[in-house]
This record gives C-alpha cells, structure tokens and sequence, in this order.
C-alpha cells in the first residue's frame, strides 16, 4: 500500500509506492507538517487510481527520477485521459510554495545581505553581494527559498566547476568552497526563520590544495634587500623582518608607528582596494616588535613621507601601494634579474616566521607577531625548514648524552642518514 513516509536523516517527506513490482521511494524537500503530509496524500490517491486504471505514467509525476531508466511509458501521452494530463507532479508539490509568506530566494537573500551588513567588512560585503549577483540569483533567484533540495545544489555545485574563472580557468576549489558557503548561511537562515529542513546537509566542502610554503633564506633576502631599488628597500626590509600580510603592511599609517616603544601597531589593513579595513581576525589586531633593521628603515622612510603623508609607504600622490602593481612590475622583476624562483610577495611573511623559528625565538611570542591564535601554524606548517638552518635536528640531544652518558660523542640520527659520520 502507498504510503507517505519521513526521512530520519532529514526530516522531510517521500513517497513510498509499488509499481511493476519494484519498491518506489521518491524524495520531495517538504518538511514533515499535516499540511505537506495531506498535499502528498492527495497526490498518492491520483498515482493509486492510475496504478488501478493502468494509465499510470511515472515520468508525469516524477519528471527528475532516477527510476524513470527503469519504467517506460505503457501508455502514449496522447492517449492519457484529460484529467490525468491535468493532474499536478509531484515535483510542482516540492516547488509550489508551502507557506504563503515565504519569500523567493532572491528576495531573502538581499534582506539577509542588509541584515548582516552590520558585521561584515566592507569587503566582505562586496563578496557576498558578488557571488549573489553572478552565480546564485541565475540559479535560484525566482524559486521558494524552502524550495531546494540537496540534489540540486550538489549539481549546482558541479555546475560551478565548469564556469570560467580567471586567466581562462575554472573556478578554484576555493571559490567553489565560498560559493557554497554563502549558498548555506542564506538557506540555513531561512530554514529557522520559516520552519523547514535545510537542504544543506551532508555537503562537504571541496578540498583544496595545500599551498606551497617556500621561505626565502637569509642568504636570499640579503640580496633581494641590496638589488632592489632604493625607493622600495625599507618596504621589503619591514615585510621580510615584521611577518605582515599584504594588505596590513600596504594600509599601514603613521599613527600606528610607537617609535618610542619601538612597536607597530597593526590595526588596519586593505582589502580589495577598500581602505581602512578591519583586520583579518581578533588576533590580527596586534603590536609587531620593531628589530633594529625594521626601526632604521622606518626611521629612513620618515625622512620621505612622514611629515607629508597619512601611509608609511605610498605613491607620489600619498595614495596606499597598489600591490599588483608594485607585484608586476618590481618584485617580479626583481626575482628574474636574480634568478631566484617566482614566488608570490606574500612568501616573505613565511620567511619571517622560519628565520623567527629558525633564531630560536619563543613559538608563543612568534604567533602573536604573526597574528596567530596559536602556536598550531608555527609548528604545522613552518618547523620543517627549520633544521636546515639551526642544525635542531637531533644533534643537540645526541651531545647531551654524551656529555652524561661516557664522555664519547654519538653520531646524531640526520648525521647517521647523511653519511656524515
């Protein structure tokens, strides 16, 4: 007998019916009230009349099922009496409104946006409203925000990897990732506010590729500090010895300069080119302190723009750095006259961090410079360059025991692998 069940993992409804002696299950996204439960009823009267008539046409009902390869039509459409041509499908039950309140997608989506602008970054603002203008109100605009199902948004998904990113790619897995976050804090809000089973279950986001981490040495940056041109040194100088992201060090000011302390203050950053940004997390929001090289070369660059400008490194205009453009045409550049391999300017916040580790600085006191919660990063990502460079690489313990242990010196397990000993 036909019945209509719900599903435990989700709580929504679905059909549960014979036809040619195979079990039917066909999933609908409405959640479990007496209002849907009656709507599905009436629906599952029609399948059983025509299971009895003989006139029974899967496809009608159920149009996206995967059961349909199974069941051809006993019956040409034509053929099919008015009234079971008239009948609804129970796809037009998933898609029709269930409450008449409920708004489309694109509705709720713009008062979500004005409602959580009060929290996010300006450029965070102008993302969400990105990936809600270009890729999720041409998908879903038109439809009941409780409409979706889980199925349709993991074929929106894969959609998505086919669409052109920059440079003639395909979208990141990343900004896939980002998409379908956006995708799910609108879905699972309107859920809560309109009482009905999120879609947006069970969806993992993509993986993405690690990110090669490849530190300059000291050797390295020496060079880069003493080709570079003149007017840009003191700029790689703070970047190499302070482990500021990009857009702290391009959006830094004056007013956040304590040479008396000896102490920057990072409290802004840039981001998208929108000035006067918050910074990327609670724990970026810190004071960096200046070594000697980093104090002589803001000393210097205030002797340029100090007195005249707002930014400490700026255009002739007082205008923040242009990052792609001081990227293109100086770093770049810079890295092939020296024939050092390409590496984004961000690598010299990694080189802070592993010349940091590298000078056995306190992993706790190296996070706070670099803007970490924790020392996890440290240890996780950075701690493999630095035996190369301190020699901690067993050694140390290796003497100690042999200080303790009969006064004879044992080789150290890296020596041992070498072929040192």
């Amino acid at each position: 007998m036909a019945k209509v069940r719900v599903r435990k993992e989700t709580g929504t409804l679905y059909l549960d019916f014979f036809f040619r002696g195979q079990r039917c299950r066909e999933q609908t996204s409405l959640p479990d009230t007496v209002a849907n439960r009656k709507k599905l009823e009436k629906v599952l009267e029609r399948i059983e009349q025509d299971l009895q008539s003989g006139i029974f046409d899967y496809a009608r009902y159920f149009p996206n099922s995967r059961m349909l390869i199974r069941f051809k039509p006993t019956i040409a459409p034509q053929l099919l009496p008015m009234t079971t041509l008239a009948a609804p499908t129970v796809q037009a039950a998933v898609t029709a409104p269930v409450m008449p309140d409920r708004p489309n997608f694109s509705a709720f989506a713009e008062d979500w946006q004005l409602e959580n602008k009060v929290a996010w970054r300006r450029s965070y603002q102008r993302t969400v409203a990105d990936i809600v203008k270009k890729h999720l109100l041409p998908a879903f605009g038109e439809r009941d925000v409780g409409s979706l199902s889980r199925e349709e948004l993991l074929k929106f998904r894969s959609e998505l990897a086919k669409v052109p990113g920059r440079k003639n790619e395909t979208l990141s897995p990343r900004r896939i990732n980002a998409i379908m976050n956006v995708t799910s804090l609108i879905l699972n809000e309107a859920s809560d506010r309109y009482k009905f089973t999120s879609p947006y279950y069970n969806i993992k986001p993509l993986r993405i590729p690690k990110s090669d981490v490849e530190p300059f040495t000291l050797n390295e940056v020496r060079q880069i500090l003493d080709t570079v041109r003149e007017d840009y040194r003191d700029y790689y100088t703070v970047r190499f010895f302070t482990g500021m992201r990009t857009g702290e060090v391009d959006g830094l000011k004056w007013q956040y300069i304590d040479f008396e302390r000896r102490l920057i203050l990072v409290r802004e950053t840039i981001v998208q080119g929108i000035e006067g940004e918050d910074t990327k997390t609670q724990e970026s929001n810190r004071d960096i302190q200046m070594s000697q090289l980093v104090f002589d070369a803001l000393q210097r660059q205030l002797t340029r723009t100090g007195k005249a400008r707002k930014y400490v490194f700026c255009t002739r205009e007082g205008c923040p750095l242009d990052h792609n453009n001081v990227t293109k045409r100086v770093w770049y550049p810079l890295l092939r006259h020296l024939a050092f391999k390409l590496r984004r300017p961000y690598q010299t916040r990694h080189t802070a961090a592993t010349l940091w580790l590298a000078a056995g600085e306190n992993p706790e006191w190296i996070a706070r410079q670099m803007g970490h919660a924790t020392t996890e990063m440290l240890f996780k990502v950075y701690s493999r360059y630095v035996p190369n460079l301190t020699r901690r690489d067993g050694s140390a313990f290796e003497r100690l025991l042999a200080g303790s242990f009969g006064g004879q010196e044992i080789a150290s397990p890296q020596e041992v692998r070498h072929g040192t000993v």
